[in-house]
This record gives structure tokens, sequence and C-alpha cells, in this order.
């Protein structure tokens, strides 16, 4: 029975796409990778991290060294991210029937925090953030310990095929957020607990496993 909602973020509660693509092409331009056109989202998608990087002339080794530019340029847009639509109503009647709320993502704690400020909602009990994008099984495992939970007391949802694979590592279970980034050719292959094409979906699974 879940007890803690664990929720990616970019992808999952918030549309950062475009804004990252925006990060991402100045430093590309300045820095000599091959910019993101319009016409690269949907094969990008269905390409793993590694494949991206290849594809983008951009080594995976310098991922941790790229983030703290691109989100410097996320707070210096002042522009902030958009919760994809049903999330906002999703998060207030999770919190509603008692669920306990995290996030644990690859992006800035304070990017995260503004955002929740700016759509009203000041319900999350934790908040976990690390560069390093292939580490969100530590940080699953991070959270547990914290809170003395046990695997089956967390639920985990996320967008991408390393969020179905950390979760697997971590022992939760996952579901894979289709709204987000990763085709499902990709995320798929990770084998997911759960599916879930749109945010009023979550409510059900999450209820179902509450009176399993």
């Amino acid at each position: 029975m879940p007890k803690y909602i664990v929720f990616d973020f970019d992808g999952t509660l918030a549309n950062s796409l475009t804004l990252f693509i925006e990060a991402y092409n100045e430093m590309a331009e300045r820095e000599g990778y091959r910019i993101v056109q319009e016409s690269d989202l949907e094969p990008l998608s269905k390409m793993s991290i590694p494949e991206r990087c290849k594809y983008l002339n951009f080594p995976l080794r310098n991922i941790p060294f790229a983030a703290p530019k691109i989100y410097r340029y996320v707070r210096e847009s002042n522009i902030g991210f958009q919760f994809f639509p049903g999330i906002k109503e999703l998060l207030d009647e999770l919190k509603e029937k008692g669920y306990r709320l995290a996030i644990i993502s690859s992006n800035a704690k304070d990017i995260i925090s503004q955002s929740l400020k700016t759509h009203q909602v000041d319900y999350f009990d934790e908040i976990l953030c690390s560069k390093f994008i292939f580490s969100k099984d530590k940080m699953i495992k991070k959270l547990l310990n914290k809170y003395k939970l046990t695997p089956s007391d967390a639920l985990y949802v996320g967008d991408e095929e390393r969020d179905i694979t950390a979760c697997s590592k971590a022992g939760i279970k996952v579901i894979w957020a289709g709204w987000g980034y990763d085709a499902a050719e990709v995320a798929l292959k990770a084998n997911p607990d759960y599916i879930a094409e749109k945010p009023k979906e979550i409510l059900p699974i999450v209820s179902k496993l509450s009176v399993s």
C-alpha cells in the first residue's frame, strides 16, 4: 500500500521541454554541439540517452557539467515551467486523500520550488535533486531510509526509461507517464509496472493499490 507518491518533475509534472531545448541550443552553439531542430524532437524521443548524446555530438560524460549552464539559462529567462493539464488537480486530490508527496529530479531544487510556488502547490514533503541523471535509484533509497519506508510504501511516477530502471533497482513500483518525453517504444522496454496516458489515470491506479 503506497504512502508516498514520488514524482519526477520534468516531463511528468512540468512541461519544460521547450525551455530546456532553448537552453541547450544556446550552450550548443557556443560549445560546438549539434543544435536541436524541431524536426529532431520525434526521433530523439525514440532514442536512449546515450544515443541522443551521440546524435548531438555531445559527450555523455559532460552532462553533469552542462546542467548548471542550462539551469542558469532557465533562471535568467524568468519564464518558469507550466504544469501539464490535469497535474494540479491530480496533486490536490492525492493530498486531499492523505498521500504524502515527494519529487525526485535531475532539475535544480530552486527551479522546482519556484514552479511549485507559481502553481500554489506547497505540500510536497521532500524534493531530492541531483545533476547526475543516472542516480535516481540512490535518491529513492535515500527517501525510503529517511522516512523509514519499505519499498511497498512508495510509488514513483516518471516519463523516462531511466526513471523506470531506477525504480527497478530501488525495488519500488513505477507508473510510466505517457504524456512525457520518452516515446513508448523506449520507455516500455524497461517494463514499468503501470501505464498512465493522462494524469487523471494515476489516481485510480493509486486507489487500487491502496485497497489491495
